[in-house]
């Protein structure tokens, strides 16, 4: 995946390569999800502005896949206002407002690293990129991810956990301790499938409505008071096979390739799997998931017979997936952009000033969970492909299915 873009650039543009030939595609399948992260509570002007569409420009024929690199625009409807600030040939001289200098960096953007970095007395060369805008053009190369998953009956979900000082009061499926018989892996997807239309319903994706009201609060008390807030928000991934991954080397292990992806989105600083920091505060006897073996009437043999009493582990041991649900969770900090700038200093008179102000959200952690999606799409297409291989979707599914029954047989 390749993207280039600015903020008030005139478009942002996605380069994905090497998805297998054949999969059914059409815009409406990554539209739905580029409008998705525009929705939630304390979202900012610019989305009232923007009604992101992709325009699929290359690498698919008559609804499918190539196997060639697929190309996606999506145009940004504020260009308009910014042209000339943008333009590729510069401002008109007679016009020099026009370039809307930032020179006034803000504290927890990357404005100032940016500018000692390339030497920018200009810091817009580096917010237009820095901006969180670019995540339309991962969700929606997440997306055309997504859709190969989806054929191969791997689910995705997000919800918001925390906004502020609120937190969600419901447990999902993964945070059960164990006790009595294994859950079942259909119940547990149902579950989750619960979870998911309950959070699409909530202003801020939360599946708790008592918690969701808070928050909704709490965001319009931050946005009275010049303020902005972050939050914690969890996606899960289940249908995943396991052994996607690899313990044979630091950067092959999903687990550490998942935690720089979800590190990579603006504004994240913190990833935690499974139980996360939790597990650090445990016994071992508490933090690790048994292995049982079902009985009864389950005729099923091999590794399907094998079931875990929990999953504390988040569904990743060793650096590979173990079959139970993929569970990430992301602290997002608070915009950094404020209404009321925080102390910083003029770079064009180097003298004290209040930090630059851009238009921005109170608060993204709804967007940041359905751009978690994405990203955990990308990682497991990924890994999944790599593990199975296929020019075709029908050739990756063919090999995708020998290796399940080679599961079934296991161990022998």
């Amino acid at each position: 995946m390749l993207t280039a873009g600015e903020s008030h650039g005139r478009a942002l543009v996605t380069i994905v390569e090497g998805m297998p030939a054949g999969l059914p595609l059409e815009a409406a399948d990554i539209d739905r999800h580029l409008a998705r992260r525009q929705q939630g509570h304390g979202r900012g002007a610019r989305m009232a502005i923007e009604r992101d569409r992709v325009e699929i420009l290359a690498g698919v024929r008559h609804g499918q896949t190539l196997g060639s690199p697929v190309a996606l625009l999506i145009e940004n409807r504020d260009w308009a206002n910014w042209q000339a600030t943008m333009a590729v040939q510069g401002p008109s001289p007679a016009d020099p407002a026009a370039a809307r200098l930032l020179t006034r960096p803000r504290p927890g953007h990357a404005d100032l690293a940016g500018g000692l970095k390339y030497g920018h007395k200009d810091l817009r060369n580096v917010l237009e990129r820095a901006s969180a805008r670019e995540t339309a053009a991962r969700v929606a190369a997440g997306s055309v991810a997504r859709r190969l998953l989806e054929e191969l009956g791997i689910e995705i979900a997000s919800r918001v956990v925390s906004i502020g000082q609120v937190k969600s009061g419901v447990e999902p499926p993964h945070a059960a301790e164990a006790g009595g018989d294994p859950p079942d892996p259909e119940a547990v997807a149902e579950a989750y499938r619960g979870l998911a239309r309950a959070a699409e319903a909530s202003p801020v994706r939360c599946a708790d409505p008592d918690a969701s009201r808070l928050m909704v609060a709490a965001i319009d008390a931050a946005r009275r008071a010049g303020e902005t807030l972050g939050g914690v928000f969890e996606v899960v991934a289940w249908g995943v096979p396991p052994g996607l991954g690899s313990h044979v080397q630091w950067d092959r292990r999903l687990d550490g390739r998942l935690a720089q992806a979800f590190m990579s989105i603006q504004a994240v600083k913190g990833v935690e799997i499974g139980l996360g920091f939790e597990a650090a505060c445990r016994p071992g006897s508490r933090a690790h998931d048994e292995i049982l073996l079902t009985t009864g009437e389950d005729a099923r043999r091999g590794a399907f017979r094998l079931r875990r009493a929990s999953n504390r582990a988040g569904g990743l041991e060793g650096g590979m997936t173990n079959g139970q649900p993929v569970v990430v969770r992301a602290a997002l900090k608070p915009i950094a952009t404020l209404v009321r700038p925080l102390e910083s200093v003029d770079l064009a008179t180097m003298t004290p000033a209040r930090a630059g102000f851009e238009r921005s959200d109170a608060c993204a952690v709804p967007a940041a969970a359905v751009i978690g999606e994405a990203v955990l799409a990308w990682c497991l297409a990924e890994a999944l492909l790599e593990k199975t291989g296929g020019d075709s979707l029908a050739e990756t599914r063919r090999n995708l299915e020998g290796y399940l029954a080679q599961l079934e047989a296991y161990p022998r």
